[in-house]
Formats: C-alpha cells, sequence, structure tokens
C-alpha cells in the first residue's frame, strides 16, 4: 500500500465532514486522515490505487484547496 501526503485547508471538524463523503467514496473509510494540528493540514491516504490526481480532484471537488506535500 503506498502512502500520498497533500497540504490542505481542511482546518477544523466541519470541514472534515464536508470531505468525508467524497474521500470515504475515493480512498475508503480508515483509508485517510487530515492532520488539523499541523499547520499545513496535511492530508494522508493511504492506497494502492488512487493516484494524486484522482485525490486531488475528489478534495477540489468537495470544495477545498490541495496540493502535493
Amino acid at each position: 500500500m503506498k502512502t500520498l501526503q497533500f497540504k490542505t485547508n481542511i482546518n477544523c471538524g466541519g470541514c472534515i465532514k464536508a470531505v468525508t463523503p467524497t474521500l470515504n467514496q475515493e480512498a475508503g473509510a480508515g483509508n485517510w486522515q487530515v492532520d488539523t494540528a499541523n499547520p499545513d493540514k496535511i492530508l494522508t491516504i493511504n492506497s494502492d490505487q488512487l493516484t494524486a490526481e484522482q485525490v486531488t480532484a475528489a478534495v477540489e471537488k468537495a470544495g477545498f484547496k490541495i496540493q502535493a506535500a
């Protein structure tokens, strides 16, 4: 399983709640997390099949900014 990391603007529980359906659909529940304590709000995804481009598109579709960490 590979680990992908991104800087985001997902910075609170409400933001996580808003992006959860999208990330659960793309990566699967339990395969992603956002470190809101980190100043860069690091999104970590564990997946064998997702590409960085797919994750970026999903997070942007949910209304958040994202870039490679």
